[in-house]
């Protein structure tokens, strides 16, 4: 139980700080997020992937095991809308919810706090497989078409461009002199903590409700992609840090960017807003329970 606290507490402490900063301050939130996103985010990235012991991660299961989860979550979600008889809009939504979790400014901390090193390395693989499909496959989910629009979106992150230069720099074996090395690993290190800042002011500005809707998306986000994550996981075989990490980063609350594309591609933004920062307020009582879960 001590581990449990000692790997939530840390999340939950320092988006508190954010929520507070947003009600002092009120700073540009969505500058913000750019900020880390663009400018931050491919520094954490480069620094995982260039010093990687990637032999380590059952890479090929790990992707499949991702894609299944994937496809799962969005069958259910899908046949749910369909089953409940949702407005289209509001259908989109749950799929978006159900589908899409925030690997980054949560997934990546929670990871690094409960699983160490080893762990974020493979959070960082869930991540950049999610940001791939989210931008590359999610405005034709919603709107149709537009899946090359997307991947040409994907390849302008500059995360995506540090991902291929870590690559390079793991594959060769190369060493960054310490005149860059030091800078890297600084800005790498302020990553997560500025997600998590980030975090914590998207909350203070997102309204909650907990209403039926916000409840069930929260539910498959929450419930329903772990245990989709641990069917794969255990079906390819993964074990150790693999199996544990892809049934935690798949326990992740609701994306805030399911929120940008049900707002931009035909889904309810106002849904979409609520049921995020809904699902964000309980993955506090859940991602405990699935850390237990996964020893």
């Amino acid at each position: 139980m001590e581990a449990l606290f000692s790997a939530t507490l840390p999340v939950f402490l320092i988006a508190s700080l954010g929520v507070l900063a947003e009600r002092v301050l009120r700073p540009d939130v969505p500058g913000f997020i750019r900020l880390v996103l663009y400018v931050f985010t491919p520094f954490l990235v480069f620094h995982q992937v260039a010093g990687a012991g990637s032999g380590e991660i059952a890479l090929g299961r790990f992707a499949l095991a991702f894609v299944l989860t994937y496809l799962g979550l969005y069958l259910v979600a899908s046949g749910l809308a369909r089953g409940l008889r949702l407005p289209p809009a509001a259908g989109r939504t749950l799929v978006a919810a159900a589908v899409f979790p925030n690997t980054g400014n949560m997934g990546l901390s929670v990871a690094l706090f409960a699983l160490g090193e080893a762990g974020l390395e493979r959070a960082v693989v869930y991540f950049l497989l999610a940001t791939f499909v989210l931008f590359g496959f999610g405005p034709a989910l919603f709107k149709g078409g537009g899946v090359l629009g997307g991947l040409a979106l994907t390849l302008r992150l500059p995360f995506v461009w540090a991902l291929a230069l870590g690559i390079l720099v793991a594959a060769f074996g190369l060493a960054l002199p310490q005149v860059l090395a030091r800078p890297v690993a600084m800005l790498s290190a302020a990553t997560i903590p500025l997600m998590l800042v980030g975090l914590g002011m998207q909350i203070a500005r997102t309204p909650l409700r907990l209403g039926g809707f916000e409840l069930l998306a929260s539910a498959l986000r929450l419930l329903g992609g772990p245990l989709l994550a641990a069917l794969a996981g255990r079906a390819l075989g993964l074990t150790g840090l693999d199996y544990a990490a892809l049934v935690l980063i798949s326990g992740m609350p609701v994306a805030v960017n399911a929120y940008m594309l049900a707002a931009e591609f035909g889904g309810d933004g106002e849904l979409a807003a609520r049921t995020v920062a809904t699902s964000t307020v309980l993955s506090f009582l859940s991602i405990p329970a699935v850390l237990f879960w996964v020893g």
